[in-house]
Formats: C-alpha cells, sequence, structure tokens
C-alpha cells in the first residue's frame, strides 16, 4: 500500500469512514446473540424436542455449519473492529492536522510537496535577507504537514490490518464469497494449504468441471480435504475424487453414533466392505448420510464404456435396502457385459432421492424432487465425461420410474441414451417427452401395479406411450424384474451395452 500524500490526507471523508466503522461495530456486536439463537434451535433438534427424523437431522447438521460460519466471521469482525477503530482515530488526526497545515502554508505563502515538505526556499525580505516572523510560520506549516502524513501512514496500516483480518473470509481479495456457499468454503479452508478458488453455485455441472480441471494437483488436494462433504456432492466432478471426499465424510460419521445418518453410514461401510473384499471396485459418489442420500458405484466411472444408473421405487431405504439395490446393479453390469463381452460397464444403485414410504407415493412431491435429482446427477456423469462420454442407462423400478418421467420436465435435455422403465404405475410424458434417444418398458401380466391407474396419463405398455417393449414372463411378480429367472435382466443388460434392438 503506497504512502498517502498530503492533499490526499486533508481530502479523507472521514464522516463516510466514522459511518462505516460504527455499521461494522453493529454488525460485530449483533451476531454473537444470533449465533447463540441458532445454536438453541440446533440443540432442540439435537433431542428431538420440535421435530424429528431425517429432515429434523439435514436442517441440524445445516445449522452447525452456520453456526462454524457465524463463529469465524464474528471472530474476524472483531479483530477487524479493533484495527478499524484506530484507523478512524489516526485518519481524524491526520486530517485536522493535513488541514492546519495547508492553512498554514497558504498564509506565508510556502508550497508543500506531498510528503509534506517545503517545495522552495524560505521567504527572505529583500533587505535584511530574512524574515524570521514567514520562516517561522513556514517551518511550523512542514512539521504539522509531516505529522499529518505520519498519521496517515499509521491509519493506512491500520486500513491494512482491518482488510487483513478479513482475508480469511474472502474479503478483499479474488475469492471474494457471493453466496453462504463460498463463504462456508473459505472459512473452512486450511489457511496453511494453497488457497483453493471458490466452486461455481447454482447446480451448472460443466462450470463445475472446469473448476475442477483448472485446479492444480494440490489445490485439488486441498480442496477434497479441506471440504470433503462439499465436493463429495458436487455434480461435475470425477467420480475418483467425490469417492475420496465421501470416504473422509464416511469416517467421520462412522467415528461418531451420535452424528445423524450413523445408521446410514453403517449400512454404506458393510456394502463397501463386502464388494472390495470380492475384489470389487466400489465408489461412493454420493454421500449425505443426515438426509439418507447414497450413491454407491460399482465398477469405474470414470473410464467405463456404459453405466446403468439403477432408480429404486418407494419404501426402499439406504439403512436396509441398499444391499439390494447394489445386488441389482451389479447383476444389470453383468448382464451387460455377458451381451457384449468385452465391454467396460460399471452401475450405480442411486438413492439420490429418499422414496415415499407409502401415501407419500400418491402425490407428486417427492417425485419432483427425485426428478431434479436424478437430472442434475445425470448432469454431472455427463459433465464429468465430457472428454470422453460414455453411454448411460437410466433402468427405474416401480415409483422410481415416477422420477425419471420428474426429470424429463427439469430445464434442459436429461442427459441420458436410454432408460427402462419397470414395473411402472404411470407416467405424465410418453416416450418421446423423456428426451432420451431410446425408451424401454418391461411390464408382467403378473404385476398389478402396472394395472394401477392412480398414476399419470400414459400406463408404458400402452401403445400410445410409444416405448419398446422388453420381455417379462407371465408370472413374473413386481419385485422380480432383475431376477435371474427371468428375461427382464438379460434385454435391460443388452440395453445398458447398446446392442439391444431399438425399434
Amino acid at each position: 500500500m503506497s504512502a498517502p500524500t498530503l492533499p490526499e490526507v486533508a481530502g479523507w471523508e472521514v464522516p463516510l469512514l466514522r459511518g462505516a466503522v460504527w455499521t461494522l461495530d453493529s454488525v460485530a456486536g449483533g451476531l454473537p446473540p444470533w449465533r447463540a439463537r441458532v445454536e438453541a434451535v440446533g440443540r432442540s433438534l439435537e433431542d428431538a424436542s420440535c421435530w424429528y427424523g431425517p429432515a429434523a437431522q439435514s436442517a441440524a447438521a445445516a445449522l452447525v455449519e452456520v453456526s462454524a460460519v457465524a463463529t469465524a466471521v464474528t471472530a474476524a469482525l472483531g479483530e477487524s473492529l479493533e484495527h478499524a477503530q484506530r484507523l478512524l482515530g489516526e485518519a481524524e488526526t491526520a486530517r485536522e492536522l493535513a488541514e492546519r497545515a495547508l492553512a498554514a502554508a497558504a498564509s506565508v505563502p510556502v508550497v508543500l510537496d506531498g510528503a509534506g515538505r517545503l517545495a522552495g526556499p524560505l521567504p527572505s525580505d529583500p533587505v535584511t535577507g530574512l524574515a524570521v516572523e514567514d520562516a517561522s510560520a513556514a517551518l511550523r506549516a512542514e512539521e504539522l504537514a509531516i505529522e499529518a502524513v505520519t498519521a496517515g501512514q499509521r491509519a493506512a496500516l491500520a486500513a491494512g490490518e482491518a482488510a487483513g483480518s478479513l482475508a480469511g473470509l474472502g474479503i478483499g481479495g479474488a475469492l471474494a464469497p457471493v453466496s453462504f456457499g463460498d463463504l462456508s468454503w473459505l472459512v473452512a479452508g486450511d489457511p496453511s494449504g494453497p488457497s483453493v478458488p471458490c466452486p461455481p453455485t447454482g447446480g451448472d455441472a460443466a462450470a463445475v468441471a472446469a473448476w475442477w480441471a483448472g485446479l492444480s494437483t494440490a489445490e485439488r488436494v486441498a480442496a477434497i480435504d479441506g471440504r470433503p462433504a462439499l465436493i463429495g456432492g458436487l455434480e461435475g466432478l470425477p467420480a475418483w475424487a467425490r469417492d475420496h471426499a465421501n470416504r473422509l465424510v464416511l469416517g467421520e460419521v462412522l467415528a461418531d453414533p451420535s452424528v445423524p445418518g450413523h445408521a446410514t453410514a453403517g449400512a454404506v461401510a458393510a456394502e463397501i466392505s463386502r464388494r472390495e473384499s470380492d475384489g470389487e471396485q466400489v465408489q461412493l459418489v454420493q454421500f449425505a448420510p443426515a438426509g439418507e442420500l447414497v450413491a454407491l458405484g460399482l465398477g469405474d466411472l470414470d473410464t467405463a464404456d456404459s453405466i446403468a444408473l439403477l432408480v429404486p421405487g418407494m419404501t426402499n431405504t439406504p439403512d436396509g435396502d441398499l444391499d439390494e439395490l447394489v445386488g441389482n446393479a451389479d447383476a444389470v453390469a453383468d448382464a451387460a457385459r455377458a451381451a457384449a463381452p468385452g465391454l467396460a460397464v460399471a452401475a450405480v444403485a442411486w438413492f439420490g432421492y429418499r422414496p415415499p414410504m407409502g401415501i407419500g407415493a400418491l402425490g407428486t412431491s417427492i417425485s419432483r424432487a427425485g426428478g431434479r435429482a436424478l437430472d442434475s446427477a445425470l448432469d454431472g456423469f455427463s459433465a464429468a465425461r465430457a472428454a470422453d462420454p460414455a453411454r448411460v442407462v437410466v433402468s427405474a423400478h416401480s415409483y422410481g420410474t415416477r422420477v425419471v418421467d420428474a426429470a424429463a420436465d427439469a430445464p434442459g435435455r436429461m442427459a441420458a441414451d436410454a432408460v427402462v422403465l419397470n414395473g411402472s404405475p404411470g407416467v405424465d410424458n410418453d416416450a418421446e417427452g423423456l428426451e432420451v434417444a431410446e425408451v424401454y418398458e418391461a411390464s408382467s401380466p403378473a404385476d398389478p401395479i402396472t394395472w394401477w391407474d392412480a398414476h399419470g396419463e400414459y400406463s408404458t405398455w400402452d401403445d400410445d406411450f410409444g416405448a419398446i417393449e422388453l420381455p417379462t414372463g407371465p408370472v413374473m411378480m413386481h419385485w422380480e424384474h432383475y431376477s435371474e429367472h427371468f428375461p427382464t435382466l438379460a434385454a435391460v443388460g443388452e440395453v445398458v451395452a447398446g446392442v439391444r434392438e431399438s425399434a
């Protein structure tokens, strides 16, 4: 920071600075009681006195993050305020001295330079050669000016220290936060590690992928280690990075039974251990245990030629049904490999939404929320693999077909090559409205769910819907679409492999 000049000091708007310091003082003083109220709400959620269940657990986790950010902001503002108050005092002194110095110089008259020094010789009497009073006044003006500039330098130093106290919040630098997420990212960062730019906000997977591509290896490691929960949930990142981050979160949750989602973490850890002990590659590409959201990949999602994403139906939870959904994903991947030997196949057991547990299935709010999440996840896979696209097939079962239907209504086209609708209770869009090149459906005559008219305008087996029918079996029940005992599994595998006839 360059030293202020005498004219600059004389022109300082001290009243505006005083108002800014007052505002900073007001904000800094208001944060502690506000944080206390937030933490009180969080404690009430912990003992389930006003709200309980996964949604309350998610809210409690969010309040913990808010409290952590508020604590960091309070500390930074308090430190900055001390420097700002010193800045105000020095600025008031500097401006008063500068005004007096300029007035004294004008009365002689003499000229003072930017540093407060006399710019020319002292006034002199043409007869005696020296005017003592004028010389004394000029020297006094110079003294006042130097004092003013010195006080201005102290004010500038205090201003730099006040700004420096906020640097950890991104104020004044290239990483200035524009949202709470950005602020949380900066607060949680490791000050001893490399400075990592905030990831893009707004859910643009392509922008996230571009942000990641622009980071150095050291910055990527710092981002994963510093903010694993955020990195693990960013759509658009490669699966290996999300897996690394989510496993860090998994370890933290497993270590503390009181953390929301501990049961979900246990189910995830058990499934990973079981699969990896059999030599399988597993990638934890989504893990938000408080909300019971999990996506477990089998195989390498970053290099696979074809990816199958399985969407479960109602009454399924990660705690109780993750092993079954992962087993179905494994069966579909095996069927795809059998249909196209040598093909690199990966599959995802996707609990990226919370299926309804009963009567909620009659509404549309759950499917709409699930559809947005599915659309975002597919955008993420597409962005992460933009340089080397994979064939992506969504295979949904029962209420999961409603989620696929809702995903098609999200902004932009659904980033999949094909969808398979198994045992659907009905959808609102026809096959063309699902926005993918290939739409398949499997409806067993023994499955009463497909006869149900409670959902949507179309039955997927109806010719008006326009899907390609997959073989089932006359006695195949609603829950047996991925069973090796019926032809549907092999047909789904052919779709995933891209060798099934599409007409």
